[in-house]
């Protein structure tokens, strides 16, 4: 039996019918149309799915559609603002971070996450919080470049000039 759910997806209010057992991911793919939330193993393993719900990293996967009413999601499709491309977004492009692109939506809203709990993260803490995203064929180099340059880029301080009098 289907329940009516209110979901709260990329600040829009969308009422969705759902089943007590649908994940997220499925809702928002099959239901709103949202498929930049990848689905690959259903087990909560590679990552492909993850979401920021109420601001956290979570796989989408494992996350029933039912329990996420009254909750803030972000996919990948509401990180851009007034046509910009999210900072994170923009360094994975510059860093080259991306081949095939399957993992990259998960990836991009992983880091999202892990920027938006901690700003600064070191490298190891940037390579924690990408420990759940599965990528075969960047080797993550580049995408630890990416999430460090948006960590580093507001503690890049102008050089002082000297002036002569």
């Amino acid at each position: 039996m289907k329940h009516l759910v209110k979901l709260s997806v990329n600040d829009n209010q969308h009422d969705v019918m759902v089943s007590p057992n649908e994940t997220l991911a499925d809702a928002i793919r099959r239901n709103l149309g949202l498929t930049g939330t990848k689905i690959s193993c259903n087990q909560g393993d590679c990552g492909a799915c993850t979401v920021l719900i109420d601001g956290k990293s979570r796989l989408s996967c494992l996350t029933l559609a039912i329990a996420c009413e009254g909750r803030e999601i972000r996919t990948i499709e509401g990180l851009e603002t007034n046509g910009k491309l999210d900072p994170i977004q923009k360094a994975i492009l510059e860093k080259q971070g991306v081949q095939c692109g399957f993992c990259t939506p998960g990836v991009i809203m992983s880091a999202r996450g892990l920027l938006d709990e901690n700003p600064h993260p070191t490298r190891a803490e940037i390579k924690r919080g990408l420990s759940g995203n599965l990528c075969r064929c960047t080797g993550y180099t580049k995408i630890i470049e990416a999430v460090e340059s948006v960590a580093n880029a507001d503690q890049v301080k102008p050089k002082l000039v000297e002036v002569q009098p």
